[in-house]
């Protein structure tokens, strides 16, 4: 099985009463004085309350950590799996976002994105959140924790599978998604993409209709696996976007390389581009790059009717931000129209 899937199933449980399982193949100090040592190297410490497990893990982590001490936590008295003291700590602190990320339910938010030239609905981009109310989370945050806690491959998968289920009933076919990813989790996009075009097929989505844009642009290093994830959604009908375009990706050469077709624009460049000459300089530069490879250029954070004329003037083609419309539940037609 390919190890991208494998991360997908990755698992942790939690217990609210337990045993927390140490294990040191060489060291012979006790980890806590309450634990019990069952063999040369292994120690077991029931808890009845995971919060204060959690606590004194972390009080202890350094040590823990500094020492190579690995751990389990289990609702027996038998152990689970082991993980490093440093990778079991990050998951003890992140457990709950670690539960939402395995059983929680998501929703897309929905952001109009409008074609500047006929000032008409072009597009939503999806915004994950959590479906249940009481649990609002910072989508930064989630996908933060989920990277250091190794669910980020699982997070990606359930996050594009939500934004597509999101399109029916709300979105009208010919209205493109803008569904985001990130390259990082995706191993082999022969398998690890498997999942998602059967999702797409499921609900009888046009793939002309689904952008997938990558995320945290300006932080890939490899980009030749980069290129490979995009020529398999392209071969399967579907666009590409770029996101947080800057100055290291805004040349021919890398655009001449990925072949995007739309290139998105950070909103530091786009905030009071009206009145900043080299933010204006840095926005005509990228136009003409786009142009001259035939990709489309989006402006994203846009927030004033100043910053939106400038835009379509030296000709941006789509536009973003809370000026056109704030991300909802239902989606909702561009605040900024024609008329």
């Amino acid at each position: 099985m390919n190890i991208g899937c494998a991360n997908c199933r990755t698992t942790m449980n939690f217990y609210e009463t337990g045993y927390l399982f140490l294990y040191h193949a060489q060291c012979s100090d006790k980890p806590f004085k309450e634990a019990v040592q069952r063999d040369d190297n292994t120690y077991v410490l029931p808890y009845h309350d995971i919060d204060s497990l959690s606590g004194m893990l972390e009080a202890a982590g350094h040590k823990l950590i500094e020492q190579g001490w690995t751990c389990s936590i289990s609702d027996s008295d038998k152990p689970g799996e082991y993980h490093s003291a440093g990778d079991f700590l990050n998951k003890m602190k992140y457990r709950d976002m670690i539960e939402l990320i395995q059983e929680g339910e998501f929703v897309s938010y929905l952001q109009p994105i409008m074609e500047l030239g006929k000032y008409e609905l072009f597009a939503y981009e999806s915004l994950l959140r959590s479906a249940d109310p009481s649990r609002r989370i910072n989508p930064g945050e989630l996908f933060k924790a989920a990277e250091l806690t190794g669910f980020h491959s699982m997070l990606d998968q359930r996050a594009r599978k939500t934004a597509i289920e999101s399109r029916v009933g709300n979105i009208e076919k010919g209205v493109k998604s803008f569904i985001n990813f990130l390259p990082s989790t995706i191993y082999n996009p022969e398998y690890c993409l498997k999942h998602t075009f059967h999702i797409v097929d499921k609900y009888g989505v046009n793939p002309e209709d689904l952008v997938f844009e990558v995320v945290e642009t300006e932080k890939i290093a490899d980009i030749s696996h980069l290129k490979s994830v995009l020529e398999v959604y392209k071969r399967e009908g579907m666009k590409v976007a770029l996101d947080d375009v800057g100055s290291g990706f805004a040349t021919i050469e890398m655009l001449s390389l990925l072949q995007p077709d739309i290139v998105k624009i950070d909103r530091s460049y786009i905030s009071g581009c009206d009145r900043n000459p080299d933010k204006q300089q840095f926005l005509r530069t990228v136009i003409h790059t786009a142009g001259e490879l035939g990709i489309s250029v989006l402006a994203e954070g846009i927030e004033r009717k100043e910053e939106l004329a400038f835009c379509k003037e030296i000709g941006v083609n789509y536009g973003q931000g809370y000026l056109i419309g704030k991300p909802a539940l239902v989606p909702e037609k561009p605040l900024i129209s024609a008329g």
